[in-house]
């Protein structure tokens, strides 16, 4: 009995996972906007996540803070 509402537990939490990922779609996005591509440049991180991401300019400035860019 433990087992079965230890696997529907699982079951359970599993299925509110609702992301969905998308391996390698992130890092040719930004690849197409830009030849060269800097993570670290503030206005090419901005813009790439706004294009690539659908964030806007206060979200993906903090992202691109997190991630180095100056």
């Amino acid at each position: 009995m433990r087992l079965l509402s230890v696997v529907l537990f699982a079951l359970t939490l599993a299925a509110c996972n609702q992301e969905q990922d998308i391996t390698g779609s992130t890092a040719t996005c930004p690849m197409r906007t830009y030849s060269t591509f800097n993570a670290r440049d503030m206005n090419q991180c901005v813009s790439a996540c706004k294009a690539c991401d659908h964030g806007n300019t206060v979200t993906c400035t903090t992202s691109c803070t997190l991630k180095g860019a100056h």
